[in-house]
């Protein structure tokens, strides 16, 4: 399996276990977890990220406690569809991802538009949870939030094609 668009690899998920969503971003990876079914999506927890041998620890962890099957990692693209720095971003920390795993079979790993994840958990922040956004994004809430977004999103697309 390859690291691809959620779309030209759909055939190739994972059924029957539990995927990882993931916001990486520059400073923090938010993660969330499906469940074995893959039809929600839940946040778990964000990592602050440091050096990429510690996120790496701290992410095979998770994997093992919960069996991780597969991983849907946020694609941030450009309103208009492009990809920008932060897409090359993602793909080569997708890479690194895939040859830190070391599994005895390649691993899922699909990427998925995160265009507007971030303003959406925002705003859903700003109307229904009492608490500041400035004080969200310290705790890792908003990076959770975006993950379970990010993930919801591609969890729906998948029960739509099958």
């Amino acid at each position: 399996m390859a690291i691809d668009d959620l779309k030209k690899i759909l055939d190739q998920r994972p059924v029957g276990c539990v995927l990882m969503g993931l916001d990486v971003g520059r400073k923090t990876i938010g993660i969330a977890l499906s469940d074995s079914t893959q039809a929600i999506a839940t946040p778990l927890r964000t990592i602050r990220r440091t050096k990429f041998s510690r996120d790496m620890e701290a992410i095979k962890g998770i994997i093992e406690e919960y069996e991780i099957g597969g991983f849907v990692m946020g694609l941030p693209l450009n309103m208009d569809g492009s990809e920008g720095r932060r897409c090359q971003s993602v793909r080569d920390f997708a890479a690194e991802f895939d040859r830190a795993l070391a599994w005895d079979q390649e691993p899922w790993i699909a990427l998925w538009d995160e265009r507007l994840s971030t303003h959406a958990v925002e705003s859903f922040v700003d109307e229904f949870v009492d608490i500041k956004k400035r004080r969200a994004k310290e705790k890792g809430i908003l990076d959770k939030l975006a993950a379970q977004h990010i993930l919801q999103g591609a969890l729906d697309y998948i029960n739509a094609q099958i």
